[in-house]
């Protein structure tokens, strides 16, 4: 029986979803051999050499003065800075607890393009944003009285990730998406680069690490293909909710590879977060608008290259 194209959307959205956490669990395990900024580095080089290859194979190659329009360069630096926080974050944080701070980048998106962009949110979505932010301030409760310094840049990953989204709306549709991903993918390679040094220097690369960051690259690929499919397929307010799987990834992934398991405040807080999103998702269809703020982004993970 052929599938409807709201659930073709819906399997897509939860099949990028998957990738983009295998992505990050990917580096994340990588990140604890290696220097972080060398991981940045060789993993940008594959990708930026995939996404190139794919660009010019449909005909998406275009002077670079032209891809270089100011949104485009405030996009590559929201998504460089939410990258290399996270990224350098992630190797300290639990892959689950990561996950669920990041589930507040659509509430802060809606919140932004509220206050930047002047679009109308009503009383109820600023309940459930403000609710939603309570819900983050429970996932990243100080422990014995100190608040860990990575799970702070885990919540300027997630500031850095909304100014992305942001500015991607304003990035003329003459621009490629495969331009803007290749661009975004060199910008975090340099800054991988200027990290080596101050992290430590360089490593030796055995072939495993180089064939799971090259695994790393393929599985970003992938997941945009997947996001490209569930934005055609279904309508964005059905397909929109199942990103809020890649927690679920997170914490099968999490618990497989290191062993790591979510608590309680963990566990309601993101059940806060997730449910004042939907919230916010449903007063936006409420509204008819067809392609809402909270939606900019399909991916949890800050990172498109």
């Amino acid at each position: 029986m052929a599938l409807s194209p709201n659930v073709r959307g819906g399997l897509a959205m939860a099949a990028g979803m998957a990738c983009f956490t295998f992505n990050d669990a990917t580096v994340k395990y990588v990140g604890e051999e290696m220097n972080m900024g060398q991981v940045m580095l060789i993993r940008s080089v594959i990708a930026t050499i995939l996404i190139l290859a794919v660009a010019w194979q449909r005909g998406m190659l275009i002077p670079l003065r032209r891809a270089l329009h100011k949104m485009t360069i405030l996009r590559v630096i929201g998504e460089v800075v939410g990258t290399v926080t996270f990224l350098v974050a992630l190797v300290h944080v639990p892959l689950p607890l990561a996950s669920a701070i990041l589930q507040a980048l659509p509430l802060v998106v809606t919140l932004g393009a509220a206050l930047l962009f002047g679009e109308p949110v009503g009383w109820r979505r600023w309940l459930a944003i403000t609710i939603g932010l309570a819900g983050v301030l429970i996932i990243v409760r100080p422990a014995d009285g100190a608040l860990s310094p990575y799970v702070l840049m885990i919540v300027v990953t997630v500031i850095f990730a909304a100014l992305r989204d942001l500015a991607t709306r304003k990035v003329p549709r003459a621009i490629p998406v495969l331009m803007i991903s290749a661009l975004t993918s060199v910008g975090v390679g340099i800054a991988g680069a200027a990290m080596i040094v101050p992290l430590g220097g360089w490593s030796s690369l055995s072939l495993r690490n180089l064939g799971l960051l090259t695994l790393a690259a393929c599985c970003v690929m992938a997941a945009y293909q997947f996001l490209i499919i569930a934005m055609r397929e279904g309508e964005i307010s059905f397909v929109a909710p199942f990103r809020y799987m890649s927690l679920l990834w997170a914490i099968l992934l999490g618990f497989l590879i290191f062993g790591d398991l979510p608590d309680l405040p963990m566990v309601v807080g993101s059940l806060i977060v997730i449910g004042s999103g939907l919230y916010t998702l449903y007063r936006e269809r409420v509204s008819s608008r067809l392609k809402p703020a909270a939606t900019v982004t399909a991916s949890t993970s800050p990172e498109v290259a």
